[in-house]
Parts: structure tokens; sequence; C-alpha cells
């Protein structure tokens, strides 16, 4: 940029537009060539323009000998002679760096300059800003000269830098390059021939010995300055500056070596720049070269000037570095690396994994547990749905007595169940006085599936209860996985967040942990485990739902929480279980963990638990977790002929005009009490039937194809299927029973009589237990003894029987069971055969052996008879194979 006197009028503005010009170029280092009296007359127009100028001005004036202040009304030749051609360097500071030590990282300097460096003139703390909005050196520039109180603080650099330099010292500031990482700069100057280093140091010092500078950032600090004595290497890596360095000693040249430098000489080279807190040599046996030592000064700022002002110092001989001399490497040494902490974590499982395995567990306690109790609630207490609302309350009690505001049929019962509860309103009252009582055991519901449980507890005994939690134990079991289970089970009662695919990641997690350190780390946790947080935290809201009703006022305000759930049971949760031992095994974790649970509830007063069960087993696993209880049962069976056509006729009549209901015509109606006699009192059955009815079937087509269809899942769960190893019974057995209640005359069989047979004598009760547990059969007792077997439901006879009158069928299950018996007495006349043989091999027969060789002759002889019999049948069953088609 040049400006001559054509561009320099004697206007205010065309100068200040000269300026703004410059200001904006990005290239304001480049060199300005100007006519001697040009630019007197350009820097008396900048003294009287403005007074932000004056600096401008100023410092062309002292760098330019021979110019002194006139006013020339002359016009001068646009281009001046090459020989009165003057250059001038801007003395401030540069957006950006010059291209040598840009590109080599490192100052050139020649004979007659020298380099200072200022330190404590950026915040190094504060570094992040320039990362930010402060990314360019022209805004950082702009927004500290806000900010700047020479006398107090100041934040300018240009200004700093030309106060550091004393106004009598003759030397020339050619440059200025800044390292905000470590909060200073360097000084590039040209000094005269006859000038020291040394003594332009101490003239500085002592400038500023007299007239401090403290920094914009930190008043309390004052800027250092210092020669740099090395060949400093100028770098924008990203390594932070600490208080500790590392110096490494480096030969001269590739053929010379490098002194060790002592603990002495160290001290001597890096004392002048700071406080040293500590110098660590490398220890003596160390192979590692270069050979090094650490310098840790105690501030950052001590460490940063050090190492700008002697890196690529060479130490000579005289001082300590070697015949040659050593030559100093330094850079900054991080006090505690990243790298070190990950080193020692990986290298410390056996602390770190159990650590953050506890930590993990902390938060989950701390956080999610309040959160996850926090929804039971909402589950229990169907705060969602306005549970508290007055109107809404009142217009739920008057949709139940159906009495003044009534939606649909007046008092409809879209089931028809109105009869089945006219039955079972004993069982209903008697439920509903147990949970009046404060009695710390269980209540069970037992009865055949399709007999009403669910709906006699849920529809009419706790109809009227507000806070009640059901949990379904079939939707559990059947669950594919421990995930699975942990998903229904928190979705049951309303337990999230719940992070149960997270199980499988843990699991790998740990067993890698086992791997490293031997043991598991606690990460996953086991089905069990889950299962205890999932019931825990259900019972921390439960108990929290019931003293929600504690008042300061009230009478038993000076009850303890336990005793006022104790006196209270009437304000207790109910807890319905059902499905309860649905698909149960020996071992099963999910049982055992709701039955304990179940324990504590009733222990604590806490709630009340109900269980609703089909299996006649119940009583095991609940003596177990309650010893010294005796529960409460109620045992729901068939309902009566009477009951079950009242409740058939109740569904299938229609509304007339006037609001009654009336019976169907006579003729859709017959043989109505025959069928139902068929179906008995199961109520599923039942409404099936009268389903079918509806639709358009006769009584008699329904009830056959109730039949049809029991018998098709007799043949596939019992007689056709592949038997497993799960599975208690065989194909034999379940025909036997099949056949033989088919042929009763009252649907019975004896049990004894049973398990005494010849198919059942070995495990036969325990045969027979798993045939009522799948439904086949049902086990009446008489005072706790088994004493009769009947068909699972009552429709299961006539299936029987119609099972039993297909002849290929029959005659097959038949020559199995008469195989079966043919191969169990070869085998009870091979165990008498070698009795035989082995008494038989004696030298002598004593007398005493008489009775016993009676015994197994008569043996052999029955099961070879009985043999000849099941052979004469089996022939008479294969013909009846042969001639079916």
């Amino acid at each position: 940029m040049k400006i001559t006197a054509d561009c320099i009028g004697v206007t205010r503005a065309t100068i200040i537009d000269v300026i703004r010009r410059d200001q904006a170029s990005p290239h304001r280092d480049v060199p300005l060539y100007v006519h001697h009296s040009t630019l007197n007359i350009f820097c008396n127009t900048l003294l009287q323009s403005s007074k932000k100028y004056v600096i401008v001005a100023t410092m062309i004036r002292t760098r330019i000998p021979g110019l002194v202040p006139r006013i020339c009304q002359t016009p001068l030749p646009c281009k001046p002679p090459p020989t009165q051609l003057t250059r001038v360097r801007y003395a401030r500071l540069s957006t950006s760096p010059a291209v040598s030590w840009l590109e080599t990282g490192h100052i050139d300097l020649k004979e007659d300059e020298g380099l200072l460096f200022v330190n404590n003139i950026f915040p190094s703390k504060l570094q992040w800003l320039l990362l930010g909005p402060l990314s360019g050196m022209r805004s950082y520039e702009e927004t500290v000269k806000r900010i700047n109180r020479p006398h107090w603080a100041a934040s300018d650099t240009f200004q700093i830098i030309q106060r550091v330099v004393p106004e009598n010292l003759n030397i020339e500031v050619k440059q200025v390059v800044p390292r905000f990482r470590e909060g200073g700069a360097f000084v590039k100057y040209t000094r005269r021939s006859n000038v020291d280093d040394a003594d332009i140091e101490a003239s500085i010092k002592e400038n500023l010995r007299e007239h401090p500078i403290r920094p914009w950032f930190n008043p309390f600090q004052e800027v250092k300055v210092s020669r740099v004595i090395g060949r400093p290497w100028i770098e924008d890596l990203y390594r932070i500056p600490s208080p500790r360095l590392k110096v490494a000693f480096h030969p001269v040249s590739p053929e010379a070596s490098a002194a060790d430098l002592s603990t002495e000489t160290l001290y001597t080279l890096f004392r002048p720049y700071g406080k040293i807190r500590d110098i660590d040599k490398q220890p003596s046996d160390s192979k590692v070269t270069p050979r090094y030592a650490f310098v840790e000064f105690s501030r950052p700022m001590y460490a940063g000037m050090a190492k700008n002002c002697m890196h690529g110092f060479t130490v000579p001989e005289q001082e300590g570095g070697g015949k040659s001399g050593t030559r100093l490497k330094i850079k900054y040494e991080r006090k505690i690396k990243l790298s070190m902490i990950k080193d020692w974590l990986l290298s410390h499982p056996r602390i770190v994994i159990p650590v953050l395995a506890a930590l993990l567990a902390a938060i989950t306690v701390t956080i999610f547990d309040p959160m996850r109790t926090f929804f039971i609630k909402l589950k229990v207490k169907s705060t969602l749905q306005k549970e508290e609302d007055g109107a809404m309350q009142w217009i739920r009690n008057q949709v139940n007595k159906a009495n003044i505001i009534y939606f649909g049929r007046k008092g409809a019962d879209p089931r028809g169940l109105t009869a089945i509860w006219e039955d079972r309103q004993d069982d209903i009252t008697r439920l509903q006085s147990w949970l009046m009582e404060n009695v710390e055991t269980f209540i069970v519901v037992h009865g055949p599936r399709g007999s009403g449980k669910r709906e006699l507890v849920l529809d009419r005994a706790l109809v009227n209860y507000k806070y009640k939690i059901v949990i379904d134990c079939k939707q559990i079991q059947d669950a594919r996985g421990d995930t699975a289970k942990i998903a229904r089970a928190a979705s049951q009662v309303g337990y999230r967040p719940v992070f149960s695919w997270m199980n499988s990641i843990s699991s790998f997690i740990d067993l890698a942990a086992q791997g490293m350190i031997g043991t598991k780390a606690g990460f996953s946790e086991t089905l069990d485990a889950q299962l205890s947080n999932i019931w825990q935290n259900t019972a921390t809201a439960l108990k929290k739902v019931t003293l929600e009703h504690r008042k300061k006022n009230d009478k038993d305000s000076h009850l303890t929480d336990e005793e006022y759930l104790e006196a209270h049971p009437e304000l207790r949760p109910v807890v319905i279980i059902d499905n309860y031992l649905h698909n149960a095994s020996e071992n099963s974790v999910v049982y055992d963990k709701i039955t304990e649970w179940a324990a504590s509830l009733t222990a604590g007063n806490i709630a009340h638990v109900i269980f609703l069960t089909t299996d006649v087993s119940y009583a095991k696993p609940l003596s177990k977790a309650l010893p010294n209880s005796v529960f409460r049962t109620i045992t729901l069976g068939d309902c009566s002929l009477e009951v079950g056509r009242k409740f058939v006729l109740n569904h299938l009549a229609y509304e007339t005009k006037d609001g009654n209901t009336q019976p169907r015509r006579a003729e859709e109606l017959e043989d109505l009490d025959a069928c139902i006699q068929i179906l008995g009192g199961r109520v599923t059955d039942l409404e099936f039937m009268a389903h079918r009815i509806e639709a358009g079937e006769t009584p008699r087509g329904a009830v056959n194809r109730i039949i049809e269809q029991s018998a098709s899942e007799i043949l596939k769960m019992f007689l056709l299927t592949p038997e497993t190893i799960e599975q208690s019974w065989t194909h034999e057995q379940a025909w036997y029973l099949i056949k033989r209640l088919a042929e009763s005359k009252d649907g019975a069989l004896s049990y004894n009589e049973v398990v005494l047979s010849d198919l059942f004598k070995e495990n036969g009760e325990i045969t027979l237990r798993a045939l009522e547990h799948a439904e086949l059969i049902s086990i009446a007792s008489i005072n706790g003894c088994p004493q009769t077997i009947r068909p699972g439901k009552p429709v299961l006879r006539a299936a029987f029987k119609q099972v039993t009158e297909n002849k290929a069928l029959s005659s097959r299950m038949d020559l199995a069971i008469i195989s079966q018996m043919i191969n169990k007495e070869n085998k009870s006349i091979g165990k008498y055969e070698e009795e035989l043989s082995l008494l038989g091999s004696l030298p002598k027969q004593p007398r005493e052996l008489t009775a016993r060789i009676q015994w197994l002759l008569n043996k052999v002889y029955s099961s070879q008879n009985k043999i000849a019999k099941y052979e004469k049948e089996s022939a008479f069953l294969q013909k009846i194979l042969r001639s079916e088609h």
C-alpha cells in the first residue's frame, strides 16, 4: 500500500478514509512507501483529526529519524524518487503470523536483532474464549481495547509492548508473535551494533520495576520480560501449559554426545525465571535416551517463561555441557496425565469394576427407585382416572346403583351371571368380611378353569374397593427369557422405567469381568434380584397409599405407621394374584418370589393378598411362606343344574317394549335341560352354548360342537402328540382313564382301584396329580384323603365316550396297552427264570428252598397265562384294525 501526496488531501475525511482502509486490510504488516514531507503532512493531519490516532502518529515519528512536525502547502509529485523512500513498519500486533515462523516454527534473527519474551499479557486460563466468538485476532483486540485501563489494568497489547520498552532505549520493535496458550508474546527488535542484549534486558526490567504493568485479567500480577537465549520452537499443537517441564539433553551435532546435566546446573539455568519447586532427574539405571530431567516450577507462568526462553539453548562446556556442549529441548509435562488415570483403571479391575457396579446401584436407588414407586402408586390409585374427584365418584355410584342414571338397559347383565352370583352370594359375603378383619394370612380362591374365580373377586367382592392391583402369573410365566419375564412383571404393577434390555448387555460385561478378575462384577442382576426389586418397590408404594389417609388431627395420629396399618385393615389395598401356579415347575423363581413377597405384605399389614388358582397343590408353596398360618379358602366348583339352567335362560332372555325380559320360544329351547345336564355346571361351557344358540343353532347342535371340540383337544394333548421328557404320564395311562370313565355308570372311578392297576403301580399318584393338573381328570377328596376320580369337567365325559366310539383308535390304544403289559410280564418271567437258574446251579437243593422255588414257578405260570390271554386279545384287536379302512 503506497500513500503519496495525491492521496493525502487537506481534508480530514480523506485521511480518515485512508486509515479505515488500512485497518480493514488483511495485510497490516506491509511496509508503507511515502515521501518524508508527505509523511510529515500525514502525521500532522492525524494529530489534528482525532485523539485515537495520536499513538499511530507518535510511533511513526519516533521510528523515522529526521521527521519534524511541519505543514507543507505545496503539492508534491505523485511518484517520489526511490532515493527518498523510507521503510516504516507498524509496531502493532499482527493478526496473522509471518510466513517464516508459521512454516518453520522458528523466528529467524539477524546479527543486529534480538528476541524478548513478554509474559502475563494474555489470560492463559481463558484461552477457551479464543475458540469461540473471539477466535479471530481482530475481534480479540477490539474486545480488550474496551476494557483497557492503563493506570490500573492494561489490556491493549500494542500499548503494553510500547510501555515495556522505555523511550530512551534506542531499539526498534519489528515484530510481535503472540502465544495465547502461554499468556505471552515474543518481541523481535533491532539494536545498534554497540548495544548488548543483556543491557537491553536489564534496562527493560529496570523500567518495569519503576513502572510496573498490571494485566487486565489479574491486576495483582505484573508483566515480566526475559531475554530469549535459546531458539524457541513456535508451534500450534494442542499442548496445555503446566508448571512441570521435561528438559531433554540433546547433542549439538549427530557425531557429538550430550552431557547429563546435574541438578545444580539445572537450578542455575532455570532459577532466574521463577521459583522452582522440584528437580527430578532421570533414574541412573534407565535406558531411555536422550537423557532428561523434570523441572517443576511453583506456577505455570514461570514454566512458560523458562520454556520459551531456554528451548534450544546450548549449554557450554564451562557450565557443565560437555566438550561439544549440550542442547536443551523443553516441553510441557502434564503433572497428572489422562493416560495415567486410564492405565490405573485398566490395571486395577478388581477395584474399579466393583466400584462402578456399586456406583450404578447407588444411582439407581437414588434416582430411579423414587420414580418407579411414584408410577406404581399411579397404577394402584388410578390417579389418571381422577378417582379423587367428587363429581366422578357421584356419577360412578349412580351408574353402579343403576337407579337414577344408567346407560343401556336398566340393570343389564350382558353375560347373564345374575343367577351365578345369587348362588354364590355366601362366598362373596364371606370374602368381603375377611377383608375387614385383621388376620395375617392368605385368602385362596380355588376352582377349575372357567368357574368364574376372577369375576367373583373383581366384579363382585371388590367392586367398591378403590385400591387394588392384579398380577397375572400366566403372562409372566409364558414370557420367553428372563428379559421378557422382567418386562411383563414390571408392566403388571406399573414399575417403570425398567431397563430389561440392559440385563443382556450387563450379562456380557459380567462374563468379561469374570474372565478378567475371576469373579462377577455385579453389573447384571439375575431374574431373582430383578423381581425382588420390582416387588419391593411395589410394597413401598402400597404402604404409602395406605398411609396417605393419615391426618394430623386424626384420633390415631399418635400411632406409629405399623400400628396404624394394623389398626385399619379396611384401608389396605388388595393384591390379586391370578393364575397362581400356572405352568409351575419345581424350581420356579417367579412363584418363589411372588409367594415370599405376598407373605411379607400380609405379615407387615401392608395389603390383603388373594390367590386365584386352579392347582390343587397350592397349599405346599403357600405353607412354606407362612408355615404357622391357616389359609382362608373358597372353593368354587361347577354350579348346580338348576343354577346352570337359570344362567342360560337369563343369557338368552330378550327385552320387550315395556322393558320386561321374556324367554325365547319353547321350540327354540328344545332339549335344553338335557343339554345342560351333559355340560354340567361349568360356566364357560354354558356360556359358549348360549352364544351358539343366539347365533341360530339348536341346544343339541351347540352341545355337539362343544363335545367335538373337547374330543379334539383330548386327542391332541393326551393321545396323539409324541411324549416328551417333561411329561409325567404315558399315552396308555391317559387312555386307560379315558376308557374307564367313559364306561362307568356314574362317571367316577375309585382312586385306590386305579392306583393298584398294572399301569399305575409305579409312581401312580404322581401321574394322577399330573393328569389332574392338565385338567383331564379331577380328584375328589374326603377329609383330605383322595377318594374318587372324575372327568376334569362334566362335558369331558361325553367327549370320552365319543373318543372311545372310534373303533380304530380304541383298538390301536388297547393294542398298545396289551403290548406294554406283555413286555412287562416277559420281563417278570425273565427275572423269575434268572433266579430259578441261580437256585438250580446249587450242588444240593436244601429243602428250605422248596417253597421259594414253588413260588417262582407259580409266578412264571401266572405270567405266562396272562401273556396267553393278552395275545388272544391282541389278535382280536389286530383283526379289527385290518378290517377298518
